[in-house]
Order: structure tokens, then C-alpha cells, then sequence
């Protein structure tokens, strides 16, 4: 659990630089036996890229970092629970384990709609899933972001 909250909290930190440009703060690392092999944070706005997301950021980082695709034996930490385009990517790069901060009841493709089940359904296979990991902090960042769009 430790090691969980380290990670958690690094990729809180990416968040925070995504804050800092204006994007949507989510953060994501991929670790690899203890080493942070990639991360990321959303960029949607400063690439004008829809598809620039904190974890395909994360995934693309780690692939690089390590020259393959495959990132069996990984584990994604991200601050906010996984759309459905980053499940894609996730099951596509073989990660085994996914740890996110806060519920994603709009978008998210973990625990909050059925995508789960249908993924591994199809895949037969799915990514163990740890939730609500800095779960308030997370939450709170996120809707801190969005009260200040609104006024």
C-alpha cells in the first residue's frame, strides 16, 4: 500500500503540471519493478489532440523507454479512473495492473460503467484494478479545476 501512495503521489504531481497549462489535471505514471518507466499528464489543449491524455501519454513514454510496445509486468497509476480510449490502449500494451485515484462517474471505463466487462469479455483478460488511492486529493483537484471554468 505504501508503494501505492508513492506512486499515487507522484502522478498527483504530474497532475499538477497539467493544472499549470491550463489542461484538465489528471497525471499517470507506468512502473516497471519499482521504476517509473513513463508518464504523462494531459495535453488535449497545448497539442490541440484529442487524443493526448495523461495515461496514452504515460503509455507511449514507457514504450519508448523500454522499446517495445508490451508493457507486461507494468502497473499504470493514474489520478482519475480510465476512459474508454485509454482502456483501448491499456489492453492494447498488455498492462497488468491499473491503480487510480478518484471514480470517473462521466467517462470512466474501470468500475463506473460495464465497458469492464464487455473488455474482458472480448479480451478474456482484464488488468487487476486498485481504486480510491489518494482518492479526496484527486477528487479535489479535479473539482477545483472545473469551479474555477465555471465562474
Amino acid at each position: 500500500m505504501a508503494d501505492h501512495l508513492r506512486f499515487m503521489g507522484i502522478a498527483y504531481q504530474e497532475a499538477l503540471k497539467a493544472l499549470d497549462e491550463g489542461e484538465v489535471p489528471i497525471g499517470a505514471l507506468i512502473v516497471r519493478d519499482q521504476q517509473i518507466i513513463g508518464r504523462g499528464y494531459n495535453r488535449v489543449e497545448q497539442l490541440s489532440d484529442a487524443t493526448a491524455h495523461a495515461e496514452i501519454i504515460a503509455i507511449s513514454a514507457a514504450s519508448n523507454s523500454s522499446a517495445s510496445w508490451r508493457l507486461n509486468g507494468c502497473t499504470l497509476y493514474v489520478t482519475i479512473e480510465p476512459c474508454a480510449m485509454c482502456l483501448g490502449a491499456i489492453m492494447q500494451s498488455r498492462i497488468e495492473t491499473i491503480v487510480y485515484g478518484a471514480a470517473d462517474p462521466r467517462y470512466g471505463a474501470i468500475d463506473s460503467h460495464s465497458y469492464r466487462r464487455e473488455t474482458e469479455r472480448t479480451y478474456r483478460r482484464f488488468p487487476s484494478v486498485i481504486a480510491n488511492i489518494l482518492n479526496e486529493d484527486c477528487s479535489r483537484l479535479l473539482t477545483g479545476f472545473f469551479a474555477g471554468l465555471r465562474k
